[in-house]
């Protein structure tokens, strides 16, 4: 989970630049250099397209796509201003789109060398995952109670679009839809607190780890036994999906 998989994941567009800007670009990519940001002796960057109007936020996509395909590897140190030239742009935006991965907990910060892709324990993760539990369950069940049955099939065409990422094997486009699953489901609890905390969360699972279709199916379930109000089937259900 190279670059051909990023690529493939995301829609085909012309290569990102800012003409305009490439001088000034370069200028700040040798300024960063002669503060001593390590250009050599580390991994390929990956190429990639990035595609919206926020520099940051483009160069945000990319990091995240190629984290999720394995193009960044954990463990590998990275620095901006090498990935500043693969996506042609200075090392700025991208250092900015490093820091927010770094409060996310999906890389961290190595002094005068750039950023280091994080490496989770199977402790870690199995801490997530009870962490993850405890806020998610009670809420889906106290939801089995009050949500009108009828209301759960409004998301089943979210369901549906994890298991159509799940069997094109599109980890970037599963995790989206996954994302935008446990939303619509937590989301109407009209807690938007906890779905902040909840979506946080999610970002920091290591998803090479993960069965999609099973995941998948795990959603289609869900749905199933909340709409048929068969309380033994959703908890099967909810302990599957969050103590796989």
């Amino acid at each position: 989970m190279g670059m051909t998989g990023v690529e493939q994941a995301r829609p085909r567009v012309a290569p990102f630049a800012v003409p305009e800007q490439r001088g000034a670009d370069s200028a700040a990519a040798l300024s960063e250099r002669s503060r001593g940001d390590h250009t050599h002796s580390e991994p390929p960057a990956p190429r990639v397209t990035v595609e919206r109007t926020s520099v940051r936020g483009q160069v945000l996509d990319a990091l995240r796509a190629a984290l999720l395909s394995g193009e960044l590897a954990p463990g590998e140190v990275y620095s901006a201003p090498v990935l500043g030239e693969r996506f042609g742009v200075s090392a700025t935006p991208v250092r900015e789109a490093m820091q927010l991965l770094a409060r996310e907990g999906a890389v961290e910060v190595v002094p005068n060398r750039g950023f280091r892709v994080t490496e989770r324990t199977a402790r870690e993760l199995a801490e997530l995952a009870e962490v993850r539990a405890l806020i998610e369950v009670p809420v889906v069940l106290r939801l089995a109670r009050a949500v009108p049955a009828g209301r759960w099939a409004s998301l089943r065409p979210v369901a549906e679009e994890t298991v159509s990422a799940a069997a094109c094997g599109d980890v970037a486009r599963y995790v989206e839809a996954d994302r935008a699953f446990h939303r619509a489901v937590l989301g109407l609890g009209g807690n938007e607190q906890l779905v902040r905390v909840a979506d946080d969360l999610r970002r920091r699972m290591i998803w090479s780890a993960c069965d999609l279709a099973v995941d998948a199916g795990q959603h289609v379930a869900l749905l199933d036994a909340l709409e048929s109000q068969d309380t033994l089937s959703l908890h099967h259900v909810l302990d599957a999906h969050y103590n796989a």
